[in-house]
């Protein structure tokens, strides 16, 4: 449940673009070209949009206390929406993806440790 708090959501939002720029440069390093981040679609908003060798990646990255936290934090009404704005990412864009696409979760958790779920949610 999201806090009404205006200073801890602040903090939470810190927390969570400084996440995302870890995350963007650590994709790069490994040859991922960024084409998009928090990219806002009528369905909802996408943490990262990666591609390298023509392989498209949704990124969505998560930041609790732990990894584990981080991992549950992706429920499925939030993996529906990810679906959703990825589709309308995917029209505006239709030259994206020749090799195929997928969705990756990367989780950080407090002290910074990342960890990448690849392929971790599938159109039903």
């Amino acid at each position: 449940m999201k806090s009404r708090d205006p200073v801890i959501r602040a903090g939470a939002e810190a927390r969570g673009r400084a996440a995302e720029t870890r995350v963007a440069a650590m994709l790069a390093e490994e040859g991922f070209a960024c084409l998009g981040q928090r990219q806002r679609t009528p369905a909802g908003e996408i943490d990262l949009v990666v591609a390298r060798d023509g392989l498209l990646v949704f990124v969505e990255v998560k930041t609790r206390a732990t990894l584990a936290e981080a991992a549950f934090a992706l429920a499925p009404r939030q993996q529906a929406r990810l679906l959703a704005a990825a589709e309308a990412w995917m029209a505006a864009h239709p030259a994206e993806g020749r090799a195929g696409i997928r969705f990756d979760l990367i989780v950080v958790d407090a002290g910074g440790r990342m960890r990448r779920v690849i392929d971790a949610i599938r159109a039903a």
